[in-house]
This record gives C-alpha cells, structure tokens and sequence, in this order.
C-alpha cells in the first residue's frame, strides 16, 4: 500500500497554488509554500481549516468555531480551483517509477491509499502515467474513515485478499505509520515527504527510504 502526496508524486505546489487561489477568492491573506506543507496529509477538510484558521492551530479533536457558509465557499473555491491544475505542477520523485516496476514484476499486489479525494488521486495517476501500477485506488472518501485511522489499511488488505501482517504500508509521515500500527501493518516511510515539518526519522517506523527503488531490496 503506498502513499501519494509526497511518497510517489510531489505534489506541493499544486496544493499551493490551489490553495492561494482560494484565499485569494475569499479576500484573505495568500500562505508560504512551508506553510503549506505543514498542513498536507490529513485530506482536504484539514488543509482548508488549517488555512482558513491560520496561524492559529486547527484539531479534528477540538471544536473551533467555523462560520459554515464560509467553509462551504471555501471548499467549492478549492476543489474547482484544484481540479484545474491537478498534476500541472507536481513532478514524480526520483525512484519511484523504477521502484514500482520492479514490484510490479514481482507480481506482488499494489494498491495507492491516499488521504486525497479518490476521484482527484485517480485523475493525478492517470496524468503521471503511474495507475498501471496499482490494482486499486483508494481516496479519503472510500472509507468511513481517514489515515491515521486505521480502517483505510484494513478496509484495502481485506480487498487485496491479504493479511495486515504481510502488507507494508508505505508513506511519508506519522499519518501513514501511526495507521500502520493500529492496523498492525508493517510500515516503510520515505525521507523525502511532507510529515507536517516533522524530520521522518523520528517516527515509528521498520524501515525508513530515500527513493523507493530501494523498497524490492527491503523485501
């Protein structure tokens, strides 16, 4: 199972200019790439209110007061203004390709889990040329719940037809490992990501990559 943002595809730029777009729109201040970055993994929901918010925290565990109509606004402004430019400023990471195909020739079974709506992860794969890949797709939206949960991890083993105990999970940040962990999944992260600013080394991991033409080598 592997990551998107910021495991096979970096996609941070997207996410910034998407997202300053719909400041922009909303009359509010534009954010700094860095910025950005620190708010991707968690799906779109979190990196809107996390924007609209900042610089004070956002919590999926606290209540924060929202006007509705505001973050309705905001997300149709986001997700029209995504969908323009999915995948026009995002890049491949070096390894991946390689890395993918020697798996794939293993006839091992691969699947992409992403914390992205499935529909805007189906329609970056596509452009990137990287769904030949992968047997099955899954989005923030295909499953009751989102990585870190770990149901996204159990949900896709139970379609894979395979054991969480011998189906690694690969991502770049504590979303992705601690999901892993509770689903009781073998966990590789990449050095590379986003991990909420966070170096990658300090999380829980098995092992940790620089490119993911190392992984057939781990297995």
């Amino acid at each position: 199972m592997f990551d998107l943002d910021g495991t096979l595809i970096d996609t941070l730029s997207d996410f910034h200019v998407a997202l300053n777009q719909m400041l922009r729109e909303l009359g509010r201040p534009e954010l700094a790439r860095d910025v950005v970055g620190r708010m991707v993994g968690k799906g779109s929901d979190y990196l809107l209110r996390s924007a609209l918010l900042y610089p004070d925290p956002w919590s999926e565990t606290a209540e924060v007061a929202m006007d509705d109509a505001l973050y309705r606004r905001a997300w149709d402004v986001y997700q029209a203004a995504y969908e323009a430019i999915n995948g026009r400023y995002s890049d491949i990471f070096p390894g991946v390709e390689e890395g993918l195909e020697s798996l794939k020739r293993r006839g091992l079974a691969l699947a992409c889990l992403t914390n992205k709506p499935v529909h805007h992860a189906r329609t970056l794969l596509a452009a990137k040329d990287l769904s030949r890949f992968f047997g099955q797709i899954f989005g923030g939206d295909s499953f009751a719940r989102k990585k870190p949960d770990p149901l996204p991890l159990l949900e896709t083993c139970r379609i894979l037809g395979t054991s969480p105990a011998h189906t690694l999970m690969v991502g770049d940040s504590v979303n992705d490992a601690a999901a892993a962990r509770a689903a009781g999944c073998p966990t590789v992260l990449v050095s590379y990501g986003y991990n909420h600013g966070r170096p990658v080394r300090q999380i829980d991991a098995d092992a940790y990559l620089d490119r993911i033409s190392e992984l057939p080598g781990l297995l």
